[in-house]
């Protein structure tokens, strides 16, 4: 059975700050920050009525990414939490498209996340 990890709620942990790790796709913009609880990363999505004006498209688009994340749930890293807003497009994505798009945007964020930690040397 596979674990789905808990969803942000709180307004003020949507916030980001502007040095955090942001992977760009057409069908989605993540943004990464310091989790909130150690070994407990969560994710948060956004899906405004400006960008989808029926409610059916915006289930839509959460009920895609929730698949997306849940496919590539092993590419995130426990110490960040994400914040994902949907864009436009992602009504006209493929199943296959989003996983991958999500995959690469994931990989993105840690090697960027990797790149901006402090090297500790012993």
């Amino acid at each position: 059975m596979r674990i789905m990890r808990d969803t942000i709620k709180n307004h003020k942990d949507f916030a980001a700050a502007e040095n955090d790790p942001t992977a760009r796709s057409q069908f989605f913009l993540i943004r990464a920050k310091s989790a909130k609880f150690a070994d407990d990363a969560r994710y948060g999505l956004i899906v405004t009525k400006r960008t989808f004006k029926l409610a059916v498209h915006r289930n839509r688009a959460k009920r895609m990414l929730r698949d997306w994340l849940r496919f590539n749930e092993k590419q995130m890293r426990p110490e960040l939490d994400y914040i994902i807003i949907a864009r436009r497009a992602i009504l006209e994505a493929s199943r296959s498209d989003g996983r991958n798009a999500m995959r690469k945007a994931l990989h993105y964020i840690s090697k960027t996340y990797d790149a901006s930690k402090p090297d500790v040397q012993n």
